[in-house]
């Protein structure tokens, strides 16, 4: 595979989607009084508001053509059901005090978007990037193992999301009328809680203080922005670039969960995370090298 796929674009809007989802945690702690299912039905009708709003004004045609295409809207239900399952587990996660296992999650995800790379899609690795991947293979199982139980949260995070990816990268459709159409479609389960549960609970918008009200509402913006970054560097780069780029967002995760909110941070885990920044390394400088020698040829 030429390195000309990586797109210059693609890795900046990459690294601006997991820098905010790194620092996503201490958004939703400001939350944590609420029901982690009420978050998450605000979470998908705001989405829905902004994400819709901004598509009917610069992309019209595209949300007009997705929604009167049944093979799109089988599709976009289907990507619309795995952000909704991410969201949530993530959500309660962070809530719980699991931050930690969160980025526990997010570090297996990339392994799993390699392997969904290469097997659907027949993306290959060089000799540094398989070096690089057996490092990050090495960290990731020596913390699973050595995690005392199965750490289910991490493992919905990182298999929802990787297929999240694969078939985002398979669609290419338009980011933000994707987006938009994805959570339109699963907006109404949205509301139909918010009326007949969280309302019956007490726990309503109208019951909340207004600067509870207007962070529900912003999580609108917050968690469609990084996804319309991610979908426009889910076309432009390869899928085990996404994977490797993910690091950044569950490193931030695990500072925030041992530096802010004093979760538990073991000897296990120091030794995982150092084998898996290796790999890290590994690859980015392969990165580095391959945009030089691409750099001296163009010019």
């Amino acid at each position: 595979m030429k390195f000309i796929g990586h797109n210059t674009k693609g890795i900046i809007f990459v690294v601006l989607a997991y820098l905010s989802w790194g620092v996503l945690p201490i958004y939703w702690k400001q939350l944590d009084t609420i029901p982690s299912l009420e978050i998450l039905a605000h979470r998908i009708i705001w989405s829905t508001v902004f994400t819709l709003s901004l598509g009917l004004f610069i992309k019209r045609g595209y949300i007009r053509k997705y929604f009167s295409d049944p093979k799109a809207l089988l599709r976009l239900s289907i990507t619309g059901i795995l952000l909704a399952l991410n969201w949530g587990v993530y959500i309660y996660a962070i809530n719980a005090n699991h931050i930690v296992e969160c980025s526990l999650g997010y570090f297996i995800n990339p392994l799993v978007s390699i392997v969904l790379g290469m097997v659907f899609l027949g993306e290959k690795l060089n000799k540094t990037q398989i070096t690089a991947f057996l490092f990050a293979v090495a960290g990731v199982a020596y913390l699973t193992i050595n995690y005392g139980q199965f750490p289910w949260v991490a493992i919905i995070l990182a298999l929802s999301f990787g297929v999240y990816g694969l078939m985002k990268k398979q669609m290419d459709y338009d980011s933000m009328s994707a987006l938009a159409v994805e959570t339109a479609l699963i907006a109404p389960f949205a509301l139909v809680y918010l009326f007949f549960g969280a309302s019956v609970a007490g726990v309503s918008l109208l019951t909340q203080p207004y600067p509870v009200v207007i962070l529900l509402v912003l999580a609108g913006v917050i968690t469609a922005l990084p996804l319309y970054w991610f979908g426009l560097a889910a076309v432009k780069i390869p899928l085990y670039s996404i994977g490797f780029f993910q690091y950044i967002s569950p490193t931030i995760n695990l500072f925030i969960g041992i530096y802010i909110y004093r979760e538990i941070f073991s000897s296990t885990h120091a030794i995982a995370f150092a084998l898996i920044w290796i790999g890290l390394a590994l690859y980015i400088g392969d990165i580095i090298v391959r945009l030089r020698r691409q750099y001296k040829e163009v010019f």
